[in-house]
C-alpha cells in the first residue's frame, strides 16, 4: 500500500511523517513478520494442550462461547476480530463499557484467575498468525476510542497492532486505576489513552525486532510479578 492508498482519515502531517520512516525499516518489518508467523505456529501447537484445558474450565465455570471475539481497530484503521479466552458473561460488551474495571461484575469465577494472569490474551497467538496483530505493537482499540484519537494518533495504526506493548505493561493494572474513577470512560479517554499513543508513537519511531523481543521479556516479567 502506498500513502496515497491510505484512508482518507488517516492522511495528516505526523501520519506522513511515520509513513516515511517506516519505508527505510522494511527489512526490519519483513524480519517482524516472519517472526511472528514462525513463533505463533510453534506456540499454539506446543500450548494446544493448555487451550484445550482451558477451553474445558470456561465453558464448566458458566454459560456462553470459550472464545470472546470483539470488533478492533487494526492497521490500516480496517476493523478485525480478536481472540480472547472469555472471562466475561455472554454479551458483556452490551451491558456495560467497553473497557473493564477490577471490581467488574461482569467478570466470571473463572475470569478473574484468567485476567490476573493475561491468560485471555494468549488466544491472540490466532490473529498473529492470521496476520491481523503481532506480537509487540500499539495496542488495539474499539472504534468508539480510535474515533476519539487526535490526528497525530492515527500513526499508530499504519502497523499491525500488538499482543502486548510498552503500554500493556506500564498499565497492566489499569483495571484497578479505572475502579477508582468515578467515570472510569472518561478516566480512560481524557488520561490513559493519550499516554498509551505517546508510547505507541514512539514505539513507531524506534522500531526493531530486538526492541520487540526486549517488550516480550519484559512482558512476561511483569506478568510473573503479578
Amino acid at each position: 500500500m502506498t500513502y496515497r492508498e491510505l484512508p482518507d482519515c488517516m492522511k495528516n502531517e505526523t501520519t506522513k511523517y511515520y509513513w516515511e520512516m517506516l519505508q527505510k525499516h522494511k527489512a526490519a518489518l519483513a524480519i517482524k513478520r516472519a517472526f511472528d508467523v514462525g513463533a505463533s505456529l510453534i506456540l499454539l501447537i506446543c500450548f494446544s494442550p493448555f487451550f484445550l484445558i482451558l477451553a474445558l474450565a470456561i465453558k464448566i465455570d458458566s454459560k456462553g462461547p470459550v472464545f470472546y471475539r470483539q470488533v478492533r481497530v487494526g492497521r490500516y484503521n480496517q476493523d478485525f476480530k480478536i481472540f480472547k479466552f472469555r472471562s466475561m458473561v455472554s454479551n458483556a460488551d452490551k451491558i456495560g463499557l467497553a473497557i473493564t474495571t477490577g471490581n467488574d461484575p461482569r467478570i466470571t469465577r473463572m475470569g478473574k484467575v484468567i485476567r490476573k494472569c493475561r491468560l485471555d490474551e494468549i488466544s491472540q497467538l490466532l490473529n498473529v498468525l492470521n496476520g491481523t496483530m503481532s506480537f509487540v505493537g500499539p495496542r488495539p482499540e474499539v472504534r468508539k476510542y480510535v474515533e476519539a484519537y487526535k490526528p497525530e494518533y492515527l500513526a499508530t495504526l499504519l502497523i499491525r497492532p500488538g499482543v502486548t506493548a510498552e503500554a500493556s505493561i506500564r498499565f497492566r493494572k489499569e483495571d484497578e486505576m479505572l475502579a477508582k474513577g468515578e467515570d472510569p470512560e472518561r478516566v480512560y479517554i481524557e488520561e490513559i489513552l493519550p499516554i498509551k499513543m505517546g508510547l505507541g508513537l514512539e514505539y513507531l519511531a524506534h522500531i526493531s525486532v530486538f526492541h520487540d523481543m526486549k517488550i516480550m521479556i519484559q512482558t512476561v516479567l511483569a506478568v510473573l510479578k503479578k
